[in-house]
């Protein structure tokens, strides 16, 4: 197995970026979700309500990408601006009707359940396949795609080590889905139903979360090998 595809998010729920190669720390992608769109509340922008999180569909018309100097530059309809500045977070007010900020992570993570996520390009082609939709992994947000064989074997990996090019990481859980995987994100926009499908027949997970174990440079093409 190898890896495929790279990408990170820099604020949490807008649009990411692809990538060639990145460095993995102990919290993940060095930059992924470090940023979030927090309410006066502390709930942060999403797809859905619950106990962390606020549903502002707006969220995901904006896209985040890392400048070469290390800023997070975020692009919405109406502009671009630097992520931290007060005029991003007036523009995000107006569009979400509320008021909000851009902030980096403090003592709440922003990462959900692992601090890497990724998913089976196999698993990928079965939901093409068996149901007739497209997985594209943006609407997964997931960090990685791994280039495999048998669909879903990337479940049978939980609780076990692995290891992509030098980084090493412990597979946690399956990731579970909600309805950001029907949303239209990160310049994809579904024209099926994926979160319907998956309730009915996957328990509402695909991919899986891990965590780092042993940090390092990860690059696509990377070698993926499963370690115990």
């Amino acid at each position: 197995m190898h890896l495929i595809a790279l990408r990170r998010y820099p604020v949490k729920s807008m649009g990411g970026e692809r990538l060639g190669a990145v460095e993995i720390d102990a919290r993940g992608l060095v930059g992924d979700r470090w940023f979030a769109v927090e309410d006066s509340s502390g709930h942060f922008a999403s797809g859905k309500d619950t106990r962390r999180f606020r549903r502002r569909d707006a969220v995901f018309s904006y896209t985040a990408k890392t400048r070469p100097d290390g800023a997070v530059s975020v692009t919405g309809p109406a502009g671009a601006w630097t992520a931290g500045s007060t005029e991003l977070d007036t523009q995000l007010g107006v569009d979400m009707g509320a008021p909000v900020r851009v902030v980096p992570e403090r003592s709440v993570p922003h990462q959900d359940a692992g601090a890497f996520s990724l998913v089976g390009t196999a698993t990928l082609q079965w939901c093409a396949d068996q149901w007739g939709i497209d997985a594209d992994p943006r609407r997964l947000r997931v960090n990685a795609v791994v280039a495999t064989t048998e669909p879903f074997i990337e479940e049978s990996w939980l609780g076990k080590a692995l290891s992509l090019g030098p980084v090493a990481l412990n597979v946690v859980s399956r990731t579970p889905r909600c309805r950001m995987v029907d949303i239209a994100q990160d310049g994809f926009t579904p024209g099926d139903r994926l979160l319907k499908r998956l309730g009915a027949e996957r328990d509402l997970a695909l991919g899986v979360y891990a965590d780092v174990t042993r940090p390092g440079l990860i690059r696509v093409g990377d070698r993926v090998t499963v370690l115990d």
